[in-house]
């Protein structure tokens, strides 16, 4: 665990507007001051309250007796061949999430974690390993996107030329099962006079949390991504266990019944490629089968497996992906076989965060041996 921050003012960040109001009300300020600093802080990036120049000299003395714009701490960046970034960063319980940089050509997605560790326990995923701590909070989520548009020096929003385009929620933990908080920070990531990432560049990544998923339309409307990886419940109960409680037949239904489903965004279908255990043509042909009888516009992303210490699985070889591929292709679903980036910085979901723990026990373990040594 990273150390823990001790300053005591409140964080203006993961604050919403109706937040913000209720500040300025107390403080015996205007309405239009918290539109105001709203401006400076997620348009501009700004975390000097000197700098807001359009707010009176005497608030600007004030506000920072009690208040600060926080970012979260880089605690560790590594940067890949590809280009891909990755941080390590700290909260201020000293609890530690990461945020993955993926930039393409012409964009760039950004994954954002919602809560530290995973307690899903699926079976090939590398968070998994690792405790559930808890729920991040929406300054650690917006906080990851803000301390990513430092990094990159993309402020004010709308900057031309700017790589940070995309959202996708599929870093370490489940989206749906930190709703209430991934929704406020999102609202404020999708502000059109803020960060302003519209909902339509926002993709959330759920393991299929089934009776959230209606809400998570309702409220966000934002691109959604499961993590199907099997087409029968027998081999998903195995891979992502919470398919015990909510089985294919209520996921797909969940599915066809979500907004994107039906239109032109489609709901992508993540699909980690695992040898002999989910990349026969038989698996394709029921996949297929699936999609059709619930009548989901669906789109594939298929994924070679990562392998990281203890797993029992292997990747699929070229072969078996492009056969999986092309037939999924040929029967009308765009199915790429995603290319893997940043496998020589441990870009894969929790190694740098699981690196860093194994780190601190390593050396935690020393200091122990160091100090019986000398008793």
């Amino acid at each position: 665990m990273a150390q823990e921050n001790t300053d005591t003012r409140t964080n203006l960040i993961g604050l919403d507007r109706a937040d913000l109001a209720s500040i300025f009300k107390d403080l015996d300020e205007p309405a239009f001051r918290a539109r105001q600093l709203w401006h400076w802080m997620y348009h501009r990036g700004e975390t000097d309250f000197d700098k807001m120049t359009d707010l009176s000299k005497g608030l600007r003395a004030k506000l920072p007796e009690y208040f600060r714009v926080g970012r979260l701490k880089i605690n560790k960046e590594l940067i890949s061949e590809d280009t891909t970034q990755k941080w390590l960063l700290g909260l201020d319980d000293g609890n530690e999430v990461e945020a993955v940089m993926i930039p393409e050509k012409d964009r760039g997605a950004l994954c954002v974690s919602s809560q530290v560790g995973c307690a899903l326990n699926c079976s090939f995923c590398h968070t998994g390993t690792q405790t559930w701590v808890g729920d991040l909070q929406p300054a650690d989520i917006v906080g990851q996107v803000m301390s990513a548009r430092d990094r990159m020096d993309e402020w004010p929003s709308g900057k031309k030329g700017r790589r940070l385009t995309n959202i996708v929620m599929m870093g370490m933990g489940e989206p749906l099962l930190n709703f209430a908080n991934v929704a406020k920070a999102l609202k404020i990531v999708m502000d059109s006079e803020g960060i302003s990432i519209s909902k339509r560049r926002i993709t959330l990544s759920t393991s299929g949390v089934v009776p959230m998923m209606k809400r998570c339309a309702e409220e966000l409307d934002v691109g959604l991504a499961v993590s199907l990886h099997a087409s029968n419940d027998e081999l998903r109960n195995e891979l992502v266990p919470i398919n015990k409680k909510y089985p294919l037949a209520q996921l797909l239904q969940a599915c066809a019944d979500y907004p994107s489903a039906r239109n032109a965004r489609r709901i992508t279908m993540e699909y980690v490629m695992l040898k002999d255990v989910n990349d026969s043509l038989a698996d394709a042909k029921e996949l297929v089968r699936l999609m059709k009888k619930y009548e989901i516009h669906a789109k594939f992303n298929l994924i070679g497996f990562n392998p990281w210490p203890g797993s029992s699985y292997e990747c699929s070889s070229g072969n078996a992906m492009h056969r999986f591929s092309d037939y999924l292709n040929d029967q009308g679903f765009s199915a790429p076989i995603r290319a893997s980036r940043g496998r020589d910085i441990m870009a894969a979901c929790g190694q740098l965060k699981s690196a860093s723990e194994n780190q601190k026990m390593k050396a935690l373990k020393e200091l122990k041996q160091q100090r019986a040594a000398r008793a």
